[in-house]
């Protein structure tokens, strides 16, 4: 029986590990380099995300399938590790840093790996839409108010300039308009033509392999030095202490299968890449942030397998 769970809990990390080594082998050879890799995270990030997201929630009958009390749950999960986060840094001097400290900390891949271990369990990914609906929006404008008011540039913009700017950076976010997009259309209930359909099932599809891929490539050693404390304990908090913390409570609340492991993705998986684009682009070095990336995506390809393993083995999954 042991032997079965290890089984079906390594059968859902190790190809999503896999694409991420064959990411970092191909830029090890020369078919990837800085530039290439950035501009993938980039394409990503404005196009197949969006497109990813829309094609899952515009499909999704909300109506039958909606669950208040899954979507609560997680958002009040995702704003409790937000606060987790804060604390966290805290301590840390460097001001500037503080913002990247806390995207990373709380931010997890749950919009690509969501869908993908969720569907790569279960054949289908309903329960993974609703839990974005219930945490990625959050995510994204908490990221954008929280590293515009940490940025080094910040006293170059000030008063209603400040919050103008972290106004437009939360309506512009292509994830946040993915979202919407697709809520909307699945609530009005809008026919997609097969040209549409197929045409952003396309973009979609790519999504998760090739920013799993990128995220591969991305990885830099060499930006590590001075960072690794600070790293290791964000590791330990989005990897441990978050399922350590809400995977109790949400089975005490009696979520169970796909529910449960759409929430363990939402709290245990990796930092997503796209907090690494979202950093650079609102003025950080964003060293912290690629670090903690690596380290995350590193780390849970191996506690993903072990929460996996133990909520198999007790039999919530």
């Amino acid at each position: 029986m042991l032997i079965e769970n290890l089984i079906f809990s390594l059968n859902a990390t190790l190809p999503v590990f896999l694409m991420m080594v064959f990411g970092w082998f191909v830029k090890k050879v020369g078919l990837l380099d800085d530039h290439s890799t950035a501009q993938i995270n980039k394409f990503v990030f404005r196009t197949m995300l969006p497109a990813l997201l829309f094609m899952d929630l515009s499909t999704a009958d909300f109506r039958s399938v909606w669950d208040t009390k899954f979507v609560l749950f997680c958002m009040a999960a995702t704003l409790l590790s937000v606060g987790i986060a804060v604390l966290y840094s805290l301590p840390h001097r460097d001001k500037a840093e503080r913002g990247e400290i806390i995207q990373a900390a709380y931010r997890s891949s749950a919009a690509i790996l969501g869908i993908a271990f969720v569907n790569n369990i279960y054949g289908e990914a309903t329960m993974a839409a609703l839990m974005i609906v219930g945490t990625v929006p959050i995510y994204n404008i908490i990221a954008v108010v929280t590293l515009s008011l940490t940025s080094p540039d910040k006293n170059e913009r000030t008063g209603n300039a400040l919050w103008l700017d972290t106004l437009k950076g939360i309506v512009t976010n292509p994830i946040i308009i993915g979202i919407a997009v697709g809520i909307a259309w699945s609530l009005l209930k809008i026919p997609q033509p097969v040209i549409l359909s197929k045409s952003v099932s396309y973009l979609g599809n790519m999504a998760t392999p090739l920013s799993l891929i990128a995220l591969g490539a991305s990885f830099r050693f060499s930006d590590t030095k001075g960072k690794k404390a600070v790293t290791v304990g964000i590791a330990f908090i989005k990897l441990v202490l978050f399922c350590g913390i809400f995977l109790p409570a949400a089975v005490k609340l009696g979520f169970r299968g796909e529910k449960l492991i759409a929430i363990l993705v939402m709290l245990g998986s990796a930092t997503t890449g796209s907090c690494f684009v979202m950093a650079k682009n609102f003025g950080h070095k964003g060293t912290v942030t690629a670090f903690a990336v690596m380290l995350t995506t590193l780390c849970s390809a191996f506690t993903l397998t072990a929460w996996l393993f133990i909520l198999k083995t007790l039999g919530y999954i």
